[in-house]
């Protein structure tokens, strides 16, 4: 009798989104396509008990569509939580679009992206992520209202980035008062990950409390212009990983607190701009609760940006955004502690409080 072997790859043409490992009864899936502009998109709709699905759009040249399919299921899910967490009214979503955004963004693709937004009549409601931009944003406002982060000029909130950096910043701080004692960051090694929009707000906000800086960026350009623009270190070495730091905050893509990398981990406490920074979720969160490492949840401490663009749909103002992002200071206090009494991982903990939060809506339906 001969038994059948099925490779990885072959299982995962047999079941390409219900047997994916990242999805979580995730709502809808929509694969977008169109010939004329090349656009290849897919949008995630994880849950939308709260309220509609709210998440950015980013572009990436990712090296497979498995691989973006992955992506936009695991960033929709984090939305969820993001929201449920921060106690807005929103479900999560997210999109990706495939594709080199400093090449192969046209202003036509954004266009027919937002015409496929539009198609789901508000169920999804889109913002700026990686590879886009304000602009960007403002042109996906001409085909459909269901867009937000748009410009300022235009009546939006702006840019999130900003906003973003600043509630990671006060994750940090809040984190640090946890592991330390102390919310004070002056003269603390802080190495940062990932030095884009979000990332260079952040090592701002870091310089001018007087912490110890470091940036490490695949942009060679970017580090310069930024080190010159803020006295802090670039990284030089090969592992970032192994070295004495107070704070890891990775602010690039996710994954990057995985088994390799906890093993090499000297820093005390993990908070940073990054979506799903573990690569495994109870993994991972269990293994930086075992070696005594603080870990802000990412999609409590990163949950500014989504703050800034739910005022458009809320209509309140700078104030009040500002005054719900220092909240991410309290909240990430409570969680922190809430795990050490429970003897839960960060993560779980500020998991459990959105999913009763998402529990309660659906039950009073």
């Amino acid at each position: 009798m001969m038994t059948e072997v099925v490779n990885a790859k072959e299982l995962q043409k047999q079941d390409p989104v219900f047997g994916q490992l990242s999805f979580d009864d995730h709502e809808q899936i929509v694969f977008c396509n169109d010939k004329d502009t090349g656009l290849k998109a897919i949008i995630g709709i994880h849950n939308t008990v709260l309220g509609p699905a709210l998440g950015g759009t980013r572009m990436w040249q990712y090296t497979s569509e498995w691989e973006a399919l992955n992506d936009v299921l695991r960033l929709s899910r984090g939305m969820t939580y993001k929201s449920a967490i921060t106690g807005l009214n929103l479900g999560g979503g997210k999109a990706v679009i495939i594709g080199d955004a400093r090449t192969q963004k046209t202003p036509e693709l954004m266009k027919r992206f937002g015409e496929f937004v539009h198609s789901l009549n508000g169920k999804y409601i889109t913002a700026e992520d990686v590879g886009m931009e304000t602009s960007d944003m403002d042109l996906v406002r001409t085909v459909t209202p269901y867009v937000t982060g748009i410009s300022e000029e235009k009546g939006g909130a702006g840019n999130p980035s900003p906003i973003t950096a600043y509630g990671v910043f006060m994750g940090m701080k809040a984190a640090a008062k946890h592991a330390f004692g102390s919310d004070v960051l002056e003269d603390r090694t802080v190495y940062v990950q990932g030095i884009g929009n979000v990332g260079e707000a952040l090592v701002e906000h870091l310089s001018n409390e007087g912490a110890r800086v470091f940036i490490a960026d695949i942009n060679q350009d970017r580090l310069a212009e930024v080190r010159d623009k803020y006295s802090v270190e670039i990284y030089g070495g090969n592992n970032l990983y192994g070295e004495e730091m107070d704070i890891y905050a990775p602010c690039a893509l996710g994954a990057t607190v995985n088994d390799i990398t906890i093993d090499q981990l000297k820093a005390k406490v993990i908070a940073g701009a990054a979506n799903n920074q573990l690569a495994e979720e109870q993994k991972h969160g269990k293994l930086l609760q075992e070696k005594g490492i603080v870990y802000a949840p990412d999609f409590l401490i990163n949950a500014g940006g989504i703050i800034n663009v739910y005022a458009e749909l809320e209509d309140y103002g700078k104030k009040e955004i500002i005054r719900k992002t220092e909240n991410i200071y309290n909240t990430t206090l409570e969680i922190l502690k809430h795990a050490d009494s429970n003897d839960i991982t960060t993560h779980q903990a500020a998991f459990n409080i959105a999913q009763s939060r998402i529990d309660a809506r659906k039950n009073e339906k």
